[in-house]
């Protein structure tokens, strides 16, 4: 088997897969984003899923002609 001399992409993926030396952010800038997020988002989750969709997923769990009741998981 041949040696392989570590060529500089090697070195910057190394450093970018590294967790230690990712960036991170403080909790107080995630706790901000979880703000902001929530602000823009939120009416939409309260929303809640469309009648016509509730019924294409009802139809989608009902077992078809032919079928053997088990998934294609």
């Amino acid at each position: 088997m041949k040696d392989r001399k570590t060529s500089a992409r090697d070195e910057k993926l190394k450093q970018e897969t590294n967790p230690d030396k990712t960036a991170k952010l403080g909790r107080d800038i995630q706790a901000r984003i979880g703000e902001q997020l929530r602000a823009m988002y939120g009416d939409v989750v309260d929303q809640g899923v469309p009648d016509r969709f509730v019924e294409l997923l009802n139809q989608m769990d009902k077992p078809r002609k032919g079928d053997k009741g088990g998934t294609s998981e």
